[in-house]
């Protein structure tokens, strides 16, 4: 079985920082104290994302991180609405900056369109800003 990724705004969150933070919040963990996202709608191709893939962090129009997808859970929302609980790994891994148009919800992203991984050396560099990472890809000088 092929591996598929997903997508995701990262409303709300101005740098990969922003997201480290919420999700040390408790609002922001499950019931087993690991980070996850709720979203009205399932994935149809959950076998493919639970394949390996990952959630992808769209920041201010630009991808600039991704956290494994372990698992997805039902979750019942206090309308009584059954919704899917995006179970995440806690390691934020940056990634390259890759351009990406605004859209709602979250998406399927093909292994061959995902960003590569930044160097584990390049983990800890202070972070270029989104629009002059993404400027500096688009030609070819990162």
């Amino acid at each position: 079985m092929s591996t598929l990724h997903l997508i995701k705004l990262c409303v709300g969150a101005e740098q990969v920082e922003d997201l480290a933070a919420w999700q040390r919040d408790p609002r922001a963990l499950g019931p087993d104290g690991l980070p996850r996202h709720v979203t009205r709608m399932w994935p149809k191709r959950a076998e493919e994302v639970l394949s390996g893939g990952s959630l992808y962090w769209v920041f201010k129009g630009v991808v600039l991180a991704r956290q494994q997808v372990l698992r997805l859970d039902e979750v019942m929302g206090a309308d009584g609405i059954t919704r899917c609980g995006i179970v995440l790994s806690p390691e934020i891994i940056r990634t390259a900056a890759a351009p990406k148009r605004p859209f709602q919800g979250w998406r399927y992203l093909a292994v061959a369109d995902a960003p590569p991984d930044l160097p584990k050396a390049r983990a800890g560099d202070d972070a270029l800003p989104p629009e002059l990472d993404a400027a500096l890809a688009d030609l070819g000088l990162r």
